[in-house]
């Protein structure tokens, strides 16, 4: 079970599961903007940015300064799709998990 903001990671085997759930969030994210028929302005940057969510989550445990900003980015160009809502709800809480780097 993940632990909560600012506490240690949580690992499954050699993955950090905060990692396994953010890959997880913008592989669906993603999907579901594939599918949707309605093209909008912003299309291109939400999927530019989930895909550079996606990498970062292949990359180990990603710095949460630019995961913040990928996510307000896809926030920002998804807008009001209210078929993505959940999605981005899901990366938004995945991102969340990384919480705050703990004070010394």
């Amino acid at each position: 079970m993940v632990q909560s903001l600012g506490q240690r990671q949580v690992t499954v085997g050699d993955e950090d599961v905060r990692v396994t759930a953010l890959r997880a969030a913008v592989s669906r994210l993603r999907r579901r903007l594939a599918l949707l028929p309605t093209d909008f302005p912003d299309r291109a940057i939400a999927e530019d940015e989930l895909a550079a969510l996606a990498a970062m989550a292949d990359h180990g445990v990603p710095e949460l300064p630019r995961l913040r900003r990928s996510l307000l980015l896809v926030a920002g160009a998804i807008g009001s799709v209210s078929a993505l809502s959940g999605g981005l709800a899901e990366v938004r809480h995945a991102v969340e998990l990384f919480g705050d780097p703990p004070r010394s």
